[in-house]
C-alpha cells in the first residue's frame, strides 16, 4: 500500500481540532486534579510547589502514600513544551500511589521563554532533586512533550548522574514526540524556535539509550498517524540498540484520554509500569 507524503504538517500534529470535544479536556483535567489535591491535603500526604531551581516554574509537587514509599514515580507533563502546568495533572498520581510509590510532578519553564534544550536541562535538575528526596527505584513517565523529555533524559548524553540513572527501572513515554525534525515544518516552530541542528541534538530517536534501559512506548490507537509513527519510531530504534522495549497502541484511546489509565492501579498501563521489577 502506498504511503503518501504529508502536505499539511500543522494538521498532522494538531490534536484539539481532531478529537471530539478536544477543547474540553484541560478543564476536565483541572477539575479532577483540584479534587485529588484537596483529598491528599486533607490526609496530609502532599507537598506542593517545592523549589528545585530559581526560576518561577522550577517547582514540583510531591504526593506520598500512607506508608513509607517503595520508590518514586516522576510524571512530566506535556503541552507542546509551551502550555499547561503540573497542577492540572495531579490526579494521575492515583494509580502509582496505590502501588505504594511516591509521585512527583515537576513543572518547567515554557517555550518561548525557554528553549527545548533549556527545558531538558531543567527536567534533569528536577529529577536530580527529587531523587535526592526519595530513595528507591525511579520510574519516569511523560506524556506528549513530556514523553520527549523523559526519553531525552535517558539518552547516553542525557545529563543524569550515573548514580541516579542506575536507579531508573522503567521509562513510560505516552504519545511522545521522539524525533523533533518534523516540527521544523510546523507554524508552531515560531514558538519552539528550533533549527535543524537543535532538532537533531534533542531528538531521542537519533541517540543511544543508557545501558540496561527498560522502555515502554505507549499511544492510543486512535491517535493522529504522526503520533503513532513517533511512538513506534523510538521503540524500533532503541530495540535495535539493546534496550528492553515494549510498544503498545491502546484500543479506543486518543491523545488526550490515553493518560486516564494512570488513575487506576489495576489498569494495564499501571500494571505494566510496575511489573518485572
Amino acid at each position: 500500500m502506498p504511503i503518501h507524503p504529508i502536505h499539511d504538517w500543522d494538521n498532522a500534529y494538531a490534536n484539539v481540532p481532531n478529537i471530539p470535544g478536544g477543547e474540553s479536556f484541560p478543564q476536565r483535567w483541572t477539575d479532577a486534579a483540584d479534587a485529588f489535591r484537596a483529598r491528599m491535603e486533607e490526609v496530609g500526604c502532599s507537598e506542593v510547589d517545592i523549589a528545585y531551581g530559581k526560576r518561577e516554574r522550577q517547582r514540583y509537587d510531591l504526593f506520598l502514600p500512607v506508608q513509607s514509599p517503595d520508590g518514586i514515580v516522576i510524571f512530566v507533563h506535556g503541552g507542546y513544551w509551551m502550555r499547561f502546568d503540573k497542577s492540572i495533572f495531579s490526579h494521575l498520581a492515583d494509580g502509582p500511589l496505590a502501588r505504594g510509590h511516591a509521585v512527583a510532578m515537576p513543572a518547567y519553564t515554557l517555550c518561548p521563554e525557554a528553549s527545548i534544550w533549556e527545558i531538558v536541562s531543567e527536567v534533569v535538575e528536577a529529577v536530580r532533586t527529587i531523587a535526592g528526596r526519595i530513595d528507591g527505584p525511579i520510574r519516569l513517565i511523560g506524556h506528549s512533550a513530556g514523553g520527549h523529555l523523559v526519553t531525552r533524559l535517558v539518552c547516553s548524553d542525557g545529563g543524569l548522574p550515573p548514580e541516579i540513572a542506575s536507579r531508573i527501572v522503567h521509562v513510560l513515554s505516552i504519545s511522545g514526540v521522539h524525533d523533533l525534525r518534523p516540527l521544523l515544518r510546523l507554524d508552531l516552530n515560531k514558538i519552539f524556535q528550533l533549527d535543524l541542528a537543535q532538532a537533531r541534538a534533542e531528538s531521542p530517536a537519533l541517540k543511544e539509550p543508557i545501558d540496561a534501559l527498560r522502555l515502554t512506548c505507549w499511544a492510543g490507537a486512535s491517535e493522529r498517524s504522526e503520533f503513532l509513527r513517533q511512538n513506534a519510531l523510538l521503540a524500533n530504534v532503541w530495540r535495535g540498540l539493546g534496550a528492553a522495549v515494549e510498544l503498545v497502541e491502546e484500543p479506543d484511546r486518543h491523545h488526550f484520554d490515553v493518560i486516564d489509565s494512570l488513575t487506576d492501579p489495576q489498569s494495564l498501563m499501571v500494571r505494566r509500569l510496575f511489573d518485572r521489577d
